[in-house]
């Protein structure tokens, strides 16, 4: 999420707004961003990642205004469609902000029966009757926290109209099941004689008719009941078939008004990277995953698979994302980062440009710190970051930048305070490095020692240049990026932190001149605190510790790591022998050692649920409290706390997450109930004794491994879609190992990109790639034909008004009418 510009002023003297943003899938808000105060020209600079739990239809991203006394105000919003999405992949992209009305925003889907049938009157008479069934609905929208969903059926023509006809109420639920039958009269016999036919015109205006489907809200405010979407359906489809049922899209309603333009609102710079990839089982996946996997054992490493995807994507960060989590899953991280680290040592010519390049190494180290060392910054930067960003103390260096009443001596001393206490966090740290780092920095040191035998510094600098110069100093300067701090801090606390963050690059460094490092003499001044020996002293020490292999035992980390906290709604246990049942907000932190709640965050918990006592994680049926977004944790003597969250993305993370940290309990559950136990019996097998063992399987444990919970077939099946799509490259680069082979002159100029020291062993590797590659386009085309087969429009995964779906038939019968 970028920024907006040009938003409309605000009405009042001030013409100012306070804006947030906010992402929704359809109309469910899954993240928000801070807001920026005093703006027309809001700057958010906010990275927000998920995994998509559900279906959707539109991505949408709603600019607010704040408003202290009233509900906040839409400002406007960007909607795009799900098949949409790839045409603004991983690209910056300005939006125009569009108008909000209740009218158009819609989502959810209708299941409807219809039923033309000729019925004879007592005269004699033949006259045409349509049934109009309301099944049920899916997915309505959930409009001011509720949602009482009710529908109206009308029969509508040219020349007149029915009286709207209204199903029951449904409390408290956005699937409605409503089953009920509606019956019109679509022709009426021209006059009641003995005449059994109908007028031509009749039969004309029956297929000028329509029916009209419209849900609403039933709302207790005095503005009237809130409208969720419409169908409308023209009755001359039912000429083939007197009867017809399908799930249908519900639309947003045409009442002819024509928007503002929309420049009038402004727009919103985004940069949206979806994927979707369809994963086969694992088998599927062995022929190319064995090729990758055996990357780090070829000699020499240039000719590995995992070297050539580097080689060939137009971005080097495209691959390491994938192949670190691949090589991470099956536990092959060091040795085959320690084999292309060695190839690139032995390529730098300077001791003093070691990786410093933007290489295929430099980036699966960056994305191994990233995942590996999530943990290790909570624990060391987490507390001071949170306190600067709370304390606002003015640190302000610069002499031109300070503000009315600042004093440049006392912001220095602010300063110095919060660089020394980060430096000796950082530089007592050392126990608590991941092993995975500490490997894979052992493995940097001894490669660049043995290279620069002559550089007695060149094993420090080879570490400190990951740890300090890309792990370290950029959590600091972006802590959000990092999952330090939710938001993008603000512009103060962000200066705050850009000063301590080039402070400790510069003290990992190690180089000689320090002062000289800076383009500032204020920050060169700053620095002269530093320029004592210990610093350098304690930084080597610390360099030594995370890379000496073998340096420690593991129990040496024994302080509980936060993993997760926030605020969601929890039903009442049941503890207290005549205490409420009811639900109430309340603040959860979720540690390696325990899950704890309490009435606000920093209170003392109410209840702590020891790890070890968690005996499932499962999602709990929305009919059980009417509530959607439910989970239940169930603990020992069947004891089960019952939690809310605020929407399914950050359900979908808390039962992951708890599931994680509580995988290896011996007395983990096989079965649960997936309803609550209520008015003495269990909603989903009806039993009556509340200690009945469970009816449902439990889902599939993930990983103990709380860091890392990665599929590698979903890794292998991403790496297969990147060398598909620079498959052109591919064979470029078998051309250029056929080139060399026979050729020893100058390189041409095309070949000249691709690293080949040993082109015979790599036209090997590019020739196993390609056969796998190939494999797998001829199983996910064959999967795609059996799925068109298969696969009917109108049914529930695919209703109708599936725009994505209307694409992919398109695409399939222009496939199969070019093989055919």
């Amino acid at each position: 999420l970028g920024e907006a510009k040009n938003l409309p002023t605000y009405p009042g003297p001030n013409k100012m707004r306070d804006c947030y943003c906010t992402v929704n899938l359809d109309q469910e808000e899954v993240f928000r961003t801070k807001i920026v105060e005093k703006s027309l020209c809001p700057f958010y600079g906010e990275d927000f990642y998920c995994e998509i739990p559900r279906t959707f239809r539109h991505l949408s991203f709603y600019i607010f205004d704040r408003d202290v006394f009233r509900r906040d105000s839409i400002i406007g919003k960007v909607a795009i469609q799900k098949e949409d999405l790839q045409k603004y992949h991983n690209r910056d992209t300005w939006f125009q902000l569009q108008h909000v009305d209740a009218d158009s925003e819609v989502q959810g889907k209708v299941h409807l029966e219809l039923r033309l049938s000729e019925v004879i009157t007592d005269t004699g008479v033949v006259c045409h009757k349509l049934a109009t069934r309301v099944l049920e609905c899916q997915g309505l929208p959930i409009v001011n926290g509720q949602c009482d969903p009710y529908a109206t059926v009308t029969l509508a023509g040219p020349s007149r109209q029915s009286e709207a006809k209204k199903t029951k109420v449904k409390k408290k639920t956005n699937n409605p099941h409503f089953d009920e039958v509606f019956y019109f009269e679509v022709t009426r016999p021209s006059s009641y004689n003995k005449k059994s036919h109908f007028d031509i015109e009749d039969v004309d205006e029956v297929d000028k008719m329509e029916i009209r489907v419209d849900l609403w809200n039933a709302s207790n405010l005095k503005f009237g009941d809130e409208f969720l979407g419409e169908l409308r359906l023209p009755l001359k489809f039912l000429r083939q078939s007197s009867s017809y049922e399908a799930w249908y899209f519900l639309q947003p309603r045409d009442n002819g008004n024509k928007s503002l333009k929309p420049d009038d609102l402004g727009s919103l710079r985004l940069n949206v990277v979806y994927t979707e990839d369809h994963v086969f089982s694992s088998d599927y996946y062995s022929p190319l995953r064995d090729v990758l996997l055996k990357s780090a054992d070829v000699e020499p490493v240039s000719a590995s698979a995992a070297h050539i995807l580097g080689e060939v994507c137009r971005e080097k960060q495209e691959a390491a994302i994938p192949l670190v989590r691949l090589f991470l899953h099956y536990g092959r991280i060091v040795p085959f980062i320690s084999a292309i680290a060695n190839a690139e040592v032995k390529r730098t010519q300077d001791p003093n440009t070691i990786f410093r390049g933007n290489s295929l190494t430099s980036k699966c180290i960056d994305e191994t710190m990233k995942l590996a060392g999530m943990h290790y910054l909570q624990v060391t930067l987490k507390p001071i970051i949170d306190e600067i960003c709370q304390v606002h103390k003015p640190c302000e260096i610069d002499p031109v930048k300070l503000k009315d009443g600042e004093n440049l001596e006392n912001n220095r001393e602010n300063l110095r305070q919060y660089v020394d206490r980060i430096f000796t966090v950082i530089t007592k740290s050392g126990v608590s490095c991941p092993t995975v780092m500490c490997d894979i920095f052992f493995s940097l040191r001894e490669s660049a020692a043995k290279r620069f035998q002559g550089d007695l510094d060149v094993r420090y600098t080879a570490v400190s240049s990951f740890i300090f110069l890309r792990f370290f100093a950029p959590a600091i300067l972006s802590p959000n990026l990092f999952q330090l701090t939710p938001h993008h801090p603000d512009p103060q606390t962000s200066r705050t932190l850009t000063l301590i963050s080039k402070t400790i690059q510069t003290l990992g460094s190690l180089s000689k001149s320090k002062s000289a490092n800076f383009k500032e003499s204020y920050m060169a001044t700053f620095y002269d605190y530093f320029n004592e020996q210990k610093y350098a002293d304690a930084v080597k020490n610390f360099l030594d510790l995370i890379s000496s292999s073998g340096r420690r035992d593991h129990k040496s980390i024994e302080q509980p790591i936060l993993l997760k906290e926030g605020f969601m709604i929890k039903r009442a246990q049941g503890r207290k022998r005549f205490g409420m049942k009811n639900f109430k907000k309340r603040w959860f932190r979720l540690t390696n050692h325990e899950f704890t709640y309490q009435k606000s965050k920093g209170d003392h918990p109410l209840c702590s649920i020891p790890i070890e006592n968690i005996l499932a994680v499962e999602r709990l049926e929305e009919e059980s409290f009417k509530m959607k977004n439910m989970f239940q944790v169930i603990q020992p003597e069947r004891r089960v706390l019952y939690i809310q969250a605020n929407n399914c993305v950050e359900a979908k993370d808390w039962i992951d997450i708890l599931t994680k940290v509580s995988q290896c309990n011996k007395k983990r559950l096989t079965v649960y109930h997936p309803s609550a136990y209520l008015n003495g019996h269990w909603l989903c097998c009806k039993a009556t004794a509340d200690n009945t063992p469970g009816c449902t399987p439990c889902t599939g444990g993930l990983p103990a491994n709380i860091q890392l919970d990665i599929d590698g077939d979903r890794e292998t099946e991403r790496i297969y879609s990147l060398f598909n799509l620079y498959m052109p490259k591919l064979e470029k680069m078998q051309e250029a190992c056929g080139s060399k082979s026979v050729y020893d002159g100058p390189e041409e100029e095309e070949y000249s990109t691709f690293i080949i020291d040993d082109p015979k062993e790599t036209y090997k590797t590019l020739r196993l790639i390609i056969e796998g590659v190939g494999t797998l386009e001829q199983e996910h085309a064959q999967y795609k034909r059996d799925k068109f087969k298969k696969t009917k429009y109108g049914s529930q995964e695919h209703p109708i008004g599936d725009k994505s779906f209307q694409t992919y038939i398109r695409q399939q019968s222009e496939i199969s009418a070019h093989s055919i």
